[in-house]
């Protein structure tokens, strides 16, 4: 038999008391013992202020593969703002349990004051779902900071008009997807749903929306190149980069407007982890194995590690080709993990960043790291490290982007082909 979860919004609540368990009960009459699962739009309550979202939930091991588990954190509603508690979606319909001669309009079902609430209603905390459970249950940036989604039903993420509209309102993202947010009181966005408006820099809420329109890499960015994208993550997405150096050249990006990876949070690394290891895993097959390097320099914008494919035969000669490229232009790398392990390698770059620094780093096959810091007053080239395997690959020719760009057509082809070879290992899959 389906198992019913009556939630109550904002960010769902479970109610507890008897007279709606037996509500539950029969509620299960008309959807929950069907096996199947189903959620419907949020709908008002006779006597109460809070909206209630229902879920009917499959059976275990279903045949259909239908959702039969739904993750709750409660949180006391005691501590909410009358704001979240009166709070409706704008897809909340009339209960379906009030008769038509009792129907009032939505905008005019009674409210009462957050300060009655009972206690024993809790409300659903968001939280960052663990790899590998259902999809349809983390938010999606496309369509939380634009309002679409180019994927629409095939999108492996939640299309939320309420997180959307606390986001248009300079609410979090992180805050939104998981409940907290790791940047603290350095991030400039309110990491309260009763704090919405709130810009912490107290730059206008214009300016977020400015920044994003106008980056490259920004999803949320009308000049962002969609076709590219080949995996969408929840801190980091995957596209073949513009112009590249070899096939299945792919950048690695963050989701959230961010000038460099060091400056992620500790779980969105964990997912960068996982996205090298398939990267890895697919490159192999193809007879390679991957470079990564980023520049990240004062100016950043939005950063972006590259992964650059080079053939297994000339995988031991990357250290020494960096090394003799540092010489070249009189600088010296230092080894951040000579001991080869490229967890460590990461953990040390980061402790290293102060996000005031420039510098230039290249994660070798091996594992080991090389890090060069950027003095303010030095003029480092932002196309070293492509510059660089261009040489090894006998590419000169390949060093600028620009002379290795194709026509829109070719780039879809591209993608095609890469996700066809990459779907097996794919994490967000």
């Amino acid at each position: 038999m389906g198992l019913i979860l009556l939630m109550h919004l904002p960010r769902y609540w479970i109610l507890m008391d008897m007279t709606l368990l037996l509500l539950n009960w029969l509620l299960r009459l008309s959807h929950g013992s069907k096996g199947l699962f189903y959620a419907r739009e949020p709908y008002v309550n006779d006597s109460a202020a809070h909206v209630t979202r229902f879920i009917g939930l499959a059976n275990v091991g279903n045949k259909e593969k239908q959702k039969f588990i739904h993750a709750i954190s409660p949180t006391p509603a005691s501590i909410m703002s009358s704001a979240d508690i009166h709070a409706r979606p704008p897809n909340t319909t009339l209960s379906p349990y009030i008769s038509p001669a009792k129907s009032i309009p939505v905008e005019e079902a009674p409210k009462r004051p957050a300060e009655d609430a009972d206690l024993q209603y809790w409300r659903y905390d968001v939280k960052k779902q663990r790899h590998g459970e259902a999809s349809g249950s983390r938010l999606c940036f496309k369509f939380t900071s634009t309002g679409s989604c180019p994927r629409g039903s095939k999108c492996n993420f939640m299309h939320d008009e309420e997180a959307r509209e606390h986001y248009s309102r300079n609410v979090c993202f992180d805050f939104l997807k998981k409940g907290k947010c790791e940047k603290g009181p350095e991030c400039r966005f309110a990491h309260s749903l009763s704090d919405e408006g709130v810009v912490r820099d107290t730059k206008p809420h214009s300016a977020r929306r400015g920044v994003e329109s106008s980056c490259w890499f920004c999803l949320s960015s009308p000049d962002v190149e969609s076709h590219l994208v080949i995996s969408i993550g929840e801190g980091y997405y995957c596209a073949l980069a513009k112009g590249p150096l070899v096939p299945n050249h792919v950048l690695v990006i963050p989701v959230e407007h961010c000038s460099s990876t060091l400056m992620m949070p500790v779980e969105a690394e964990a997912e960068l982890g996982r996205y090298k290891d398939a990267l890895g895993k697919y490159f192999e097959k193809e007879g390679k194995t991957a470079v990564y390097f980023e520049w990240v320099s004062q100016h950043s914008r939005h950063a972006n590690l590259q992964a650059v494919p080079v053939p297994l035969s000339k995988a031991t000669s990357v250290k020494k080709i960096f090394h003799l490229a540092a010489q070249r232009l009189g600088f010296e790398f230092s080894v951040v993990n000579p001991d080869g392990d490229a967890n460590r390698g990461r953990e040390l770059l980061r402790s290293k960043y102060d996000s005031k620094s420039s510098l230039f780093y290249v994660e070798l096959p091996e594992g080991s790291v090389l890090l060069h810091m950027v003095d303010s007053n030095e003029k480092f080239p932002a196309q070293f490290g492509r510059e660089v395997l261009a040489g090894l690959l006998s590419m000169a020719d390949r060093a600028d982007w620009r002379n290795c760009k194709v026509s829109k057509e070719e780039e879809i082809q591209m993608v095609d082909d890469f996700k066809r070879g990459f779907r097996e290992f794919d994490p967000a899959e």
